[in-house]
């Protein structure tokens, strides 16, 4: 399909860098599925919310879940990239202590899940480097 023929959320201008407009549309599609799981499989997620945290977990999972889809498809449409990119850093921070509780949470299950919640832990890290430069991408075509 040619790319004059895409919807323009999705066309990649020549001011911004084939792989910022790439990796924005996959973090946004990552994002955004991620929402649409906080509600059709709430209870994973509830599971890992420390449950320290008022109000109660279901809380703070549709919560998340909400922020989610609100910035995934932000992340996908060019004119919101910019500001949704530094959302989704704020979302990647505010939900790191259920990675953390996670973690040691998990602590007695079998090795191989033990990695799948260790393996989050610096999965974020990569995703706030990328929301970065996403972000920083959006800038710099701005000027």
């Amino acid at each position: 399909m040619a790319a004059a023929n895409l919807p323009y959320g999705f066309r990649v201008t020549d001011s911004t860098p084939r792989w910022i407009s790439r990796a924005a549309f996959a973090m946004g599609s990552f994002v955004t599925l991620a929402g649409v799981a906080h509600f059709t499989n709430p209870q994973f997620f509830d599971d890992i919310v420390p449950p320290w945290l008022p109000p109660s977990e279901r809380f703070w999972t549709y919560a998340s879940g909400v922020a989610e889809l609100i910035i995934g498809p932000a992340l996908i449409w060019p004119r919101t990239r910019r500001r949704a990119a530094l959302a989704a850093i704020a979302l990647f921070v505010g939900v790191y202590p259920a990675n953390l509780y996670m973690t040691w949470d998990w602590r007695d299950r079998p090795w191989t899940e033990q990695m799948v919640a260790y393996g989050r832990l610096p999965f974020q890290f990569v995703f706030v480097w990328l929301a970065w430069r996403i972000h920083r991408a959006e800038c710099d075509k701005a000027r």
